[in-house]
């Protein structure tokens, strides 16, 4: 008896949508232009992804596992945030002057958490494909290892292929574009942003685009791979 319905070979697989689609809502948090509000949306959007992806391996969700694997543990110092609500304030005189520069700017930050979650969430996929994590080694240090692993092979990646082709996706996105300009007019009232009612079908649609555009640069994710499964061994 045949499969119903089965994949095109030239689809891109289920994991990988899934990976896009929190990667495209964490592009997001870089709209709230409230300090402090913009990195506990990251957080929630990756650790809400870390969880997914264990539950889809039928696999227990612990919290440490999860902070360690979201890399919420990884925070950035008190002086840094600092210094982000003293640009928040300093520049809001200039915002609607120069509201096409921050625009642009602001597409590169939505970029640049985009291909973050990205390439994390990808490698979180193939370490459990790998069983470097399993239902007893979540609660030991393997998530810290896993996560070790896979900065290290980010870091030995040009991303700049990846991160152009997010560029022109987020540039064409009505949403980001829409969420840009409220966030240029009203600096003081961001809120933890997740896709509202309407808006996940564009995030949706985004994040499947996205993902049969990636999923022809195979060889790329073939070589983040190799630079994983290189620091795993070493670990």
């Amino acid at each position: 008896m045949t499969e119903e319905n089965p994949r095109p070979s030239n689809a891109p697989p289920p994991q990988l949508g899934r990976v896009a689609f929190h990667a495209v809502a964490s592009g997001l948090t870089p709209l709230i232009p409230v300090p402090f509000l913009d990195d506990y949306a990251l957080r929630q959007v990756r650790e809400r992804m870390i969880r997914a992806v264990l539950q889809e391996h039928s696999l227990p969700t612990p919290q440490k596992a999860v902070v360690v694997l979201a890399g919420s543990h990884v925070s950035s110092t008190l002086g840094g945030r600092i210094l982000g609500v003293l640009k928040t304030v300093a520049l809001f005189p200039f915002k609607k002057i120069f509201r096409r520069i921050f625009l642009v700017l602001w597409v590169k930050d939505c970029v640049d958490m985009t291909s973050v979650t990205l390439h994390h969430g990808y490698l979180i996929q193939h370490a459990l494909a790998r069983g470097d994590l399993n239902a007893s080694s979540l609660e030991t240090d393997a998530p810290l290892r896993v996560h070790d692993a896979i900065v290290a092979a980010c870091k030995e990646m040009d991303t700049r292929p990846v991160n152009q082709l997010l560029k022109r996706f987020f540039e064409g996105s009505r949403l980001l574009l829409s969420e840009a300009t409220k966030a240029l007019m009203n600096p003081l009232l961001g809120q933890p942003r997740v896709p509202q009612k309407g808006e996940e079908a564009e995030v949706a649609s985004l994040a499947d685009r996205l993902a049969a555009a990636l999923w022809e640069q195979r060889g790329y994710f073939t070589s983040l791979e190799q630079r994983y499964e290189k620091h795993m061994g070493r670990s």
